[in-house]
């Protein structure tokens, strides 16, 4: 009786994963709406990519609270989408506790690691673009002040600051780097009239070049900088469009590579869990050169950023990562 038990649990385990494999993908978007022009909207994009190329469906939600984190992740497996892609760091506790509840579906989280044995973690090395558009910035830059705003202040967009003030002060040891977090809640993503104010207190302070790591709140910085004549730096996605002329680069962070490979490799039976790095060599992280900011970039500028790129990728040089000590030597906070 036992071993008959033992036998069907085995073939119900089976079943529920080849079940699983046939389910649709579903995605879960952070809070400061799907379309952010940034992190958000680069995740959706790779959905919707995804969709495009295979025919396939999935299933999305959209968070509107804090609160609705655990009871959002529940939902969608109880509806049954496999794997699901949830975005942001701030997902990582209510995933731990999640995750063991449902083995037979899989999950992604980007931005964090989550140490579960039905988890694929997606990091990105962000700290190595930011470097890149940091030695941009200080190139470009006239008034020998360059600026950063990021949204919330967490390690992780520390990360971003970070690497930018390393890269700028490769390119000019001699630059000022000023920068600012728009907040502590998660309503700092999502702030684009506290972007724009602190956009212009940097201009007051000398900066003329912008780099913005804040989500919704970036589009505020990018769109003042643009009406006060100084450069900016876009983010996630590829933000050069938005303002021609006046965006000099973007760090692009291909999370919407990460989205689409997430769902194809599903498709493909061959989703694989554990931690994935998304770096300069992966092309996970760069920067944005198109019809919209080739006049802003010379030559000197895009020949000195590649040399920097193959010496990160290579080992040459070494890009420090806040996250890995709670530390920048580069820049005071």
């Amino acid at each position: 009786m036992t071993f008959m038990k033992t036998l069907l649990g085995a073939t119900a385990a089976t079943a529920l994963t080849a079940g699983a494999a046939l389910a649709d993908p579903g995605l879960i978007i952070d809070l400061g709406g799907k379309f952010d022009k940034s992190f958000n909207e680069s995740a959706f994009n790779g959905a919707q990519r995804w969709v495009e190329e295979t025919g396939g469906n999935y299933m999305e939600t959209e968070l509107q609270s804090e609160a609705q984190r655990e009871q959002t992740m529940r939902r969608m497996a109880e509806r049954g989408a496999n794997p699901i892609v949830v975005l942001g760091f701030a997902n990582a506790s209510t995933l731990e506790k999640v995750a063991p509840d449902y083995p037979e579906t899989s999950f992604a989280i980007v931005d964090m690691v989550v140490d579960q044995p039905n988890v694929q973690s997606i990091v990105f090395s962000e700290h190595e673009g930011s470097y890149l558009v940091g030695m941009m910035a200080a190139m470009a830059s006239e008034s020998g002040t360059v600026s950063f705003i990021g949204g919330m202040d967490v390690p992780l967009i520390r990360k971003f600051a970070c690497g930018y003030a390393q890269g700028a002060k490769a390119a000019n040891p001699d630059i000022e780097v000023i920068a600012n977090m728009t907040g502590t809640t998660p309503a700092a993503w999502n702030d684009p009239v506290k972007g724009g104010e602190l956009t212009r207190a940097q201009i007051s302070q000398g900066s003329d070049v912008v780099y913005a790591a804040a989500g919704g709140t970036g589009v505020g910085v990018l769109q003042t900088a643009a009406d006060e004549g100084i450069l900016a730096i876009g983010v996630d996605s590829n933000q050069n469009y938005l303002h021609p002329g006046s965006v000099l680069t973007s760090m692009t962070k291909r999370v919407d590579n990460a989205v689409f490979n997430a769902f194809q490799s599903a498709a493909e039976g061959n989703f694989a869990t554990g931690i994935q790095v998304l770096d300069l060599e992966s092309e996970g992280v760069g920067y944005a050169m198109d019809e919209h900011n080739a006049d802003l970039v010379s030559e000197e500028m895009q020949t000195a950023v590649d040399d920097a790129k193959a010496k990160i990728i290579a080992g040459e040089i070494e890009v420090h990562d806040y996250t890995s000590d709670d530390s920048c030597p580069a820049l005071t906070f």
